[in-house]
């Protein structure tokens, strides 16, 4: 069953919280004027579920993969043991991010992912975290 417009968008907004708070950002705090959230000294919340320019780093640090299929759901991707059905998404694309997204989470939560032989989740690059997620002006880095 596919939700509203609204309740997608607030779905993604409570992803991406719940991911910041994993990766050591508990200070995130509603911004409604602006349609997301604020975090660390003001700087926007990543739209990890809604920009590729955010989701995608997530892929290569994390060294997440995707795989796609179809089953009797129809047509997913398959991120870890995260299985995103694209009719449940506005976007293919969208869908995608989504399980990315929610991948890293479950992976986080629980330590390692599956078949890992090291109990912690880190990130392959070694880059200091505020350089992760603080793009320059105009959407490069």
């Amino acid at each position: 069953m596919r939700m509203s417009d609204q309740e997608y968008f607030r779905s993604c907004i409570a992803k991406e919280r719940q991911l910041a708070h994993l990766l050591g950002h508990p200070q995130v705090e509603e911004c409604y004027e602006s349609a997301g959230t604020l975090w660390d000294k003001a700087q926007a919340l990543p739209q990890w579920t809604r920009d590729w320019r955010a989701c995608g780093p997530l892929m290569t640090e994390y060294g997440l993969t995707v795989t796609y299929g179809q089953d009797a759901g129809g047509p997913f991707a398959r991120i870890g043991d995260t299985l995103v059905h694209f009719s449940d998404h506005p976007t293919r694309d969208r869908a995608v991010m989504f399980g990315i997204v929610k991948a890293l989470i479950f992976q986080l939560e629980h330590g390692a992912p599956a078949g890992a032989k090291d109990a912690s989740v880190r990130p392959m690059a070694q880059a200091p975290a505020a350089a992760r997620w603080t793009a320059a002006p105009g959407g490069q880095s």
